[in-house]
């Protein structure tokens, strides 16, 4: 799976170094002073190392908790993202990571435990309350957990601070770290989706819908938290039919007192983001869709959006209250 690891000389003695240049032993080493050198520079094709990623393992020094913005959340009032990796297993071709980032790379901060430090204190900050941290933003949180370890390291330290919640979003069905550990109720794993439709065009490599809605049941029988995220919402012919057909489906395998959100979010992007994508695939239908500029972002016409958002809010009130149903809207 990995045929090259580049490295910061200040982690080749990390033991998550160790542990990962052991398994991928067939794999090149290549030192780097900073991974920038190897992940920034331009010129770069993003959809061509799609096809191989190599890996890189360096140590995060910066801010490493960040607000998440005001639109984004789950109920919280003190929420916040992070992220130990940089970049994704599956190739979606409406995923902001291809105009953010100009090296499809596996980018791998192996120090959690500084993350989890960050955590500790941002949480401390406020003990009266809780506080939401949102992993999966940079990633996807789960799909690369063999390599990773990651959830395995987050849970015992999660598991020490209750008013810590963390939500794992994910398209993975490789769920096997929670099957079998004591569920904790400050963890969320939320499972995004699209009608399988519109994933068999758009969301290369990602689990078909029915074994994804099958992954979420296992870890909610178990007694895990489970959450749905349909962000973004993506415009197709009878999109009141596919939508309504994928909730059902949801809602129909799964108990909802076992879901513990549902968020909607439109389809957006920033607009530097969206001309680079726009450039990587030209031909893709979706970049030729009905969408505008408004204020920093790309989005379908209003009236499209709104539409999309309130046949959706009908279809999940439904089969869940009000209080679970949130909406993650466009900074303007």
């Amino acid at each position: 799976m990995i045929d090259t690891i580049y490295y910061e000389t200040q982690v080749e003695e990390h033991p998550r170094s160790i542990e990962l240049f052991k398994r991928f032993a067939h794999a090149s080493r290549i030192p780097c002073r900073h991974y920038k050198e190897v992940f920034n520079p331009i010129g770069q094709n993003f959809s061509l190392q799609k096809k191989k990623p190599s890996l890189i393992l360096a140590k995060n020094s910066g801010k490493l908790v960040h607000p998440v913005p005001n639109t984004y959340g789950i109920g919280g009032k003190k929420n916040y993202y992070f992220s130990h990796m940089l970049n994704c297993l599956y190739d979606c071709r409406y995923c902001f990571l291809q105009g953010m980032y100009p090296s499809s790379n596996y980018l791998l901060f192996v120090n959690y435990e500084d993350f989890f430090d960050e955590i500790k204190t941002k949480t401390e900050d406020s003990p009266n309350q809780k506080s939401w941290f949102f992993s999966g933003y940079d990633c996807d949180s789960m799909a690369l957990e063999k390599i990773t370890g990651f959830i395995s390291s987050a849970l015992p330290f999660f598991s020490k601070y209750p008013s810590a919640q963390l939500e794992l979003r994910t398209k993975s069905v490789a769920t096997q770290v929670l099957k079998g550990t004591a569920p904790l109720s400050n963890v969320i794993t939320a499972f995004s989706f699209t009608p399988q439709e519109i994933s068999d065009q758009l969301e290369k490599n990602v689990p078909p819908v029915n074994s994804r809605i099958q992954a979420m049941k296992e870890i909610a029988d178990e007694g895990w938290q489970v959450g749905v995220r349909l962000d973004p919402l993506i415009d197709c012919a009878d999109f009141e039919i596919r939508y309504s057909k994928l909730i059902s489906q949801i809602f129909t395998t799964l108990d909802s007192k076992t879901i513990h959100s549902v968020s909607l979010g439109p389809f957006r992007l920033p607009e530097p983001f969206f001309k680079k994508m726009e450039n990587l695939y030209p031909e893709e239908p979706i970049f030729a869709s009905k969408l505008q500029k408004r204020g920093k972002t790309v989005s379908y016409y209003r009236e499209i959006e709104n539409q999309q958002l309130e046949t959706c809010k009908q279809l999940l009130l439904e089969y869940l209250p009000t209080q679970k149903l949130f909406f993650c809207e466009p900074d303007e």
